[in-house]
Parts: C-alpha cells; structure tokens; sequence
C-alpha cells in the first residue's frame, strides 16, 4: 500500500493541489456504483459485457480487472471516484501531438487494467486492487473544477487503463463538456462496442496503444487479443473520433520491418493516412528488464516505413531532440509544430493549415 509521502510523490505536483482542496482518502463521496454493461444470469453470476474478455463471475468475486465486484447478483465499480494517481500533464505526453499543442490535460486514473503487459511503465497501479492503494475522493464535479483551476484544456483519463473505471469517465467527460473542457482517453482498445461508442458521445479524442501487428504478441507479452483492438480503431474512425496511435517497438518482439509494414498499410488503408502513428521507444521495465532498449535506428527505420506506406505524420517518442517529434507538412516539408521532447518550442499553423502551401492538416486545433 502507498504511504501518503509516496502517493504525493508519485503524483507529482498533484498531492499539492490535492491537498490545498483539501481532497481526502478513499471513501468520503466516492466509491462503489453499479457497473454499466453487464447481465445478470442465474444463481447471482453475472456477465459482464465492458470488454472482450466478458468474464463470468461468481457472487462475491471479482472481473480479471479486479476492480469491479458482483455483490449478491449486482455488479459494482469499485474504484468510482476514487483516483489513485492525479496530476496536470502537457498533452504532449499523452502523447497526443495534434489535439491541443501546448495545451495541459488534467490526468487522472484509478486502480487496475484489463490486461497485463509484461513491458507496464506504470505496474505498479494497473496490477493492483483497490484496497491495495491509497486513493482519493475526486467525483466527477470535483475532477472537472481542479481542470479548471489548473488551466487544463482536457481531462485526460490515463496512466492505467481507463476502460476498467468507464462509469466515472464517461460522467466526468459529459461534465467536462457541459464546462467547456475537453476529455481525451488513453486506452488500450480492449473494450466491446457498446461502450466504446457511447463514451464516444463525451469524449473529443482517444490515443490507442497498438502493442503489436500479431495476435502471438498480445497472447504472450499482453494476455489480450488483437483483433478487438483492431475493431475499437475502425469504430472510431465511423464516429470521426479524433485517433493517435501509438506503438512500444521492443527489440526482437515487434520490430520486423515486414510486420510494420503491414500494419501501417492497415492505419493507412482503414483508418486514414491523416492518422498520427507514434512509434515509441521501449526501455527495460517490468517483466522485461532482460530487453535492451530499443535502437534508435530502429525507430528511424520504422518511421520512415510508416511514411513510405502512406502515412502522413509518423513520430519518433522518447528520444528527445529527435527530428521525428516534429510535425511536417507532408505536401511542402515545413516545420508545422516543432517539439523537444513534451516541450513545444514553435507552434507554426494557421488555422490549422500550412501557412506556405495552405494544406489543411488533421487535428483538434
């Protein structure tokens, strides 16, 4: 379990803010709510219907996500209101580079996932349970007024997976729209339709981490399935979301030229060469600390396969410095955005379009 020294420095600047509003542990205004998306069978089971997996769960057990519970036939989210990590982020690190440049997303998560990737930058709160951290009471309200107060454009659901706490994203996004703040989910894809669309009437962007092009790498490193990640990004591309993709190159994992190849034929061919891809570098961690970090002339190469296969703006992440990080006209080359690392130095658009060649370039602007 954190201590609350180590909540508050794990949060960042956040446990100052969140002390200053005087926001407490878990369980004041928050906490168990009756779960959307799920049916009810006989001899109190239930099933339920958020994500791909659709467990079937005994009363008094728990989802794989372990964060949403069937108490005597009803099925309950547990981590309602109830953020275990909370802090004002530049959008940049999302990362989302054509929703809002420069612009700060106020991020949140709680406890759990639907998955379990062996390479998690953040294990330590996606592998866990509630009663496991600290948390702390912020309902949806109280998320949308300390966006405000911290000068956030968007409230970004984050860190974890934010599938697993939908009910209070989904409340919290359709307040933030009432106030004016945008919200942007940071998600795996491993979601069921229904409720990928319905959170698409609330939400104003999504970021998809594609972890590989083959379903081996998602039964090994993830215990997930590719295909419903697959579909997630067809649908919303039909609800014209505003999509960034981004894919963790790990060495001898999902580096071969002939799979990137293939997958960004797909982006381009099903989603829209529009589509930003970001191809990140992956560094030990986890259960894969026996990984070298990944080359950078490995993501170099990546990159320029994804514009050689028709893809308009494909990124480099987590090589600071890197030219890849810029954003470029893809008709006359100029610098559009110029970024160093989360930092954008030269914002260079007008009205969202090439101020040489006058080129419309996709985005939230």
């Amino acid at each position: 379990m954190y201590s609350r020294r180590k909540f508050i420095r794990h949060c960042g600047g956040a446990g100052c803010f969140l002390i200053a509003h005087g926001l407490s542990a878990y369980g004041n205004e928050s906490g168990p709510v009756e779960a959307r998306y799920y049916q009810k069978l006989d001899n109190r089971k239930i099933k339920c219907e958020l994500c791909p997996r659709e467990c079937v769960i005994d009363d008094l057990e728990r989802g794989y996500c372990g964060v949403r519970e069937n108490r005597d036939g009803t099925y309950y989210s547990l981590v309602y209101g109830l953020p275990c990590s909370v802090h004002a982020d530049p959008v940049e690190k999302k990362p989302l580079f054509h929703f809002l440049p420069s612009t700060r997303a106020f991020s949140i998560a709680t406890v759990g996932c639907n998955v379990m990737c062996k390479f998690c930058q953040n294990w330590e709160i996606s592998q866990t349970r509630p009663e496991q951290i600290q948390s702390y009471d912020i309902p949806p309200s109280m998320v949308v007024k300390l966006a405000q107060e911290n000068r956030c454009a968007s409230i970004a659901y984050t860190y974890t997976e934010p599938v697993i706490f939908t009910e209070y994203m989904y409340d919290t996004a359709e307040l933030g729209r009432k106030a004016g703040v945008k919200s942007v989910m940071i998600s795996n894809g491993y979601i069921n339709p229904e409720p990928m669309m319905d959170l698409c009437g609330v939400l104003d962007g999504v970021k998809i981490d594609l972890k590989a092009y083959t379903e081996r790498f998602y039964k090994e490193l993830v215990s997930g399935e590719l295909r419903p990640v697959l579909d997630t990004l067809v649908l919303l591309r039909d609800k014209k979301m505003w999509t960034e993709i981004v894919y963790l190159v790990i060495p001898g994992q999902n580096d071969d030229p002939g799979e990137l190849k293939s997958m960004c034929n797909w982006i381009a061919k099903e989603l829209g060469p529009d589509t930003p891809l970001h191809f990140s570098r992956f560094h030990p961690q986890y259960r894969l600390k026996n990984i070298p970090a990944t080359p950078v002339s490995t993501l170099k190469k990546a990159r320029q396969i994804g514009l050689d296969n028709g893809l308009f703006f494909v990124y480099i992440g987590n090589v600071p410095g890197d030219p890849g990080e810029s954003t470029y006209c893809p008709d006359c080359g100029i610098i559009l955005i110029q970024r160093i690392g989360y930092q954008v130095v030269k914002i260079n658009l007008k009205q969202g379009s090439c101020p040489a060649c006058g080129r419309k370039i996709a985005g939230v602007w």
